[in-house]
């Protein structure tokens, strides 16, 4: 449970709360509807995770929100926190279980009572005398305990004024059953030697001999086994996210006092050291101090090919060190570390609505009063056409049984547990269902180039100092004010400085009235000197310093070769010029031509000069390219292209890029950047791939097709069946497959995602 606060500075609370009872899209509708009558509640219900996401503010009780569900007439509990590295709410044993193996089982012994009344009906030569009788005890505990679960339902809602798919169900089914019931004993269907043939299309005549046992227990096997595979696939849809919160280790070995402990992993605190042997999963986020080896984290991001980790790289809970002995130090614990943050945000889009589930929401909160009164009016219309009672009771209970609102209420949350859940095995993190819909109007990505196409990892490659300055001590000075910043281009610098440093036995010296001037920058005092570091026009433009033309043509040859030149002065004159390079990703030129094949127009978007620019854009197949741009505006450069038209689309990772990434239609965060960044994304990539955001596009554009193809599938089903039922077209039977079948589709469709390959 987590503290928020509204635009409006009002205190709210977010809760989760678990479900029970909902058997059909209109029940979940219930449960949202009573939440959101509560004053300062907002609350969205799914039906296919039984969860209910609830905001609320401070004057309202989790206490009240259970009562509120409870009087609504299901079950509500507040999930506790499971493991250390799962999220607090979801538990990584999946209660639907039990309630599987319970249907099963009842769905078994019910086909094993209905196959003989089946056969008994539908083929005249297997009737022998008095073979309706043998129907009726065979189809009896069907109908009664078979079907128990829809007659409790029924009453539960009828109980509270409301009707669900459940009701259907049991009055068809009961119907069915009193109507032979009535035929039996007080008709003409009790006389021994009678015969009855089946057909696909009801009878249009009447009569008091027609006995409906097969359709009332065939009814009750077909919604059973609807049920049965609608909750095995459920299961199955949330498998990925309970598979990523499984990878975790559970045991690790702690070093304390020098001995190694071997204690759960929820016994682990910040600042832990703890060892970790070839073979075994990391436990928690951790830094590594002493060792070296390759980590496969191959199952948190897709990423196949192991990483090289060394002391001092940064290792992720649930990988698996596949080489040499690691000693790590724990810096993240729990529901803090990166796998369960990634696992959060996934339930979370699970837990989310798309703007076109609402109205199916909308619909399945009045479908079962509709059907009803179709179903009457389908009697009443029967009868006083002059058609037979038994014509005009086939129809009516051929309504009841074909509508199914179930398929409505799975369309959305089956395909987004099953695309995101698949997401987050490749390293894709979907943020929720609005996501969706902007991948699919996107045309245009904006790409960061440092860190996004290129590796990031900037380096000096040599040093230029004015005519009589020593490159060491231009190096020396530089690196030292450098090392107070955390910008890839000083970290280069500061490294470069670090070990010329190390190597001559004298640390750099200390830097005081450090000052970053928003990427333009930074200055600060160095052993006594007024030290800039930055751009050749912000020294002119803020310092009024003029270089020699010899290093102004260092600088524009590092530049056509696509380098970055980096300016240094002090004490009021310009010292020289250091130059630094960024490698482009192996992958980057690959990746843009992927986004291209998506109808995406890429633009290369960079504080670096031009030159340098250009330089990575030709390398990497990009036309069209926006340099020299400081961070701070980036988000107007965003806004001038979607002022052009634009759908636009950003990747990116820094800290710089957190704004930029929230003004798009869509924002992509590399995961190897930083929080801020991935918090202010709608997708975040866990490998530093840029290949992924081609990967994320196409995943999400194959959810969103998903999820409306379920939708058309669901209202054209229930346009169709309901209207083929009334004019008479379907046997009771056949509506009950039917309806069975339509809420299976729907979820085995969107099964499909988990097929996806990036």
């Amino acid at each position: 449970m987590s503290a928020v606060t509204t635009d409006t500075e009002v205190p709210t609370r977010t809760l989760e709360l678990s479900i029970g009872g909902m058997t059909c899209a209109s029940c979940a509708a219930r449960v949202e509807k009573k939440l959101n009558k509560l004053d300062g509640v907002m609350a969205t219900v799914n039906y296919a995770t039984e969860r209910a996401k609830v905001t609320y503010s401070e004057a309202v009780s989790p206490e009240t929100l259970v009562q509120t569900v409870e009087a609504t007439g299901y079950t509500a509990t507040v999930p506790a926190s499971t493991a250390s590295l799962s999220v607090p709410g979801f538990e990584t044993i999946d209660p639907g279980d039990k309630e599987t193996a319970n249907l099963r089982q009842r769905l078994l012994i019910c086909i094993a009572l209905t196959l003989p009344v089946l056969v008994l009906s539908m083929i005249p030569a297997a009737q022998f005398t008095n073979w309706q009788w043998l129907s009726l005890t065979l189809a009896s505990p069907v109908v009664i305990w078979g079907a128990l679960p829809f007659h409790t339902a029924a009453w539960t809602n009828a109980r509270h004024g409301a009707a669900t798919m459940d009701t259907l169900i049991s009055v068809g089914v009961l119907a069915a059953y009193t109507w032979s019931l009535y035929a039996l004993f007080l008709g003409d269907a009790g006389m021994p030697g009678i015969r009855m043939d089946f057909t696909f299309v009801p009878s249009m005549g009447g009569g008091h001999d027609e006995i409906y046992l097969e359709v009332a227990s065939a009814l009750t096997v077909f919604i059973l086994a609807g049920r049965y595979f609608e909750a095995r696939a459920k299961t199955r849809s949330g498998a990925a996210l309970r598979a990523l919160l499984d990878m975790g280790a559970k045991e690790v070995a702690v070093v304390r006092d020098g001995v190694e402990i071997l204690v759960g992993v929820d016994q682990l605190v910040v600042g832990d050291t703890f060892v970790v042997r070839p073979g075994e999963k990391i436990a928690t986020d951790g830094v590594v101090v002493e060792g070296a080896s390759a980590v496969d984290a191959s199952m948190l991001t897709g990423e196949s090919v192991p990483v090289d980790v060394t002391a001092g790289d940064a290792v992720v809970g649930a990988t698996v060190n596949v080489g040499g002995r690691l000693v790590v130090c724990a810096t993240r614990i729990g529901a803090d570390t990166q796998l369960a943050q990634i696992a959060r945000l996934v339930e979370d889009a699970q837990n989310g609505k798309a703007d076109v589930q609402r109205l199916a929401d909308r619909v399945s909160a009045v479908f079962v009063p509709v059907v009803m009164g179709l179903s009457l009016a389908t009697l009443v219309g029967w009868l006083v056409t002059g058609h037979g009672a038994t014509a005009a009771f086939t129809a009516a209970v051929a309504v009841l049984i074909i509508a199914c609102p179930c398929a409505l209420g799975l369309a959305t949350p089956t395909a987004l547990m099953v695309g995101t859940g698949r997401g987050a095995q490749l390293g894709i993190i979907i943020k929720g269902p609005q996501v969706l819909e902007s991948t699919r109007m996107v045309d245009t990505i904006v790409l960061d180039k440092t860190g996004t196409v290129t590796t990031g990892k900037m380096s000096l490659l040599y040093a230029f100092p004015e005519i009589g300055m020593d490159a060491t001590e231009l190096v020396r000075l530089a690196g030292a004010l450098e090392d107070a910043s955390r910008h890839p281009i000083a970290k280069a610098i500061a490294q470069a400085a670090g070990t010329h440093a190390a190597a001559a036995g004298d640390p750099l010296p200390k830097v005081e009235n450090f000052t970053d001037h928003n990427g333009l920058g930074v200055s600060g005092v160095v052993a006594g000197h007024a030290v800039i570091v930055g751009r050749q026009r912000w020294l002119a433009e803020q310092w009024s310093l003029r270089p020699e033309p010899e290093l102004v043509a260092a600088a524009e040859a590092a530049e056509v070769e696509g380098r970055t030149p980096v300016w240094v002065g002090w004490d009021g004159e310009i010292r020289g010029l250091l130059v630094v390079a960024d490698s482009v990703k192996d992958t980057s030129a690959e990746a843009v031509a992927d986004l291209r094949q998506l109808n995406l127009s890429p633009v290369l978007l960079t504080g670096d000069n031009a030159r340098a620019a250009q330089s990575v854009a030709a390398e990497v197949g990009i036309d069209e390219v926006i340099a020299e741009v400081l961070p701070s505006d980036k988000v107007d450069v965003v806004k001038r292209l979607q002022g052009e038209g634009r759908v636009v689309a950003m990747v990116g990772d820094g800290v710089n890029d957190a704004a930029a990434l929230a003004q798009p239609d869509l924002g992509l965060a590399m995961g190897s950047g930083s929080d801020v960044a991935i918090e202010a994304s709608d997708l975040t990539l866990v490998r530093g791939d840029l290949r992924s955001a081609a990967d994320a596009i196409r995943l999400s554009r194959a959810t969103l097709r998903t999820i409306k193809g379920n939708l058309f599938w669901a209202f054209a089903y229930n346009i169709a069946a309901l209207s083929l039922a009334a004019l008479g077209f379907l046997n009771p039977l056949i509506a009950g497959a039917a309806m069975a079948f339509s809420s299976v589709f729907v979820v085995s469709n969107s099964l499909r995602l988990r097929r996806f390959q990036p």
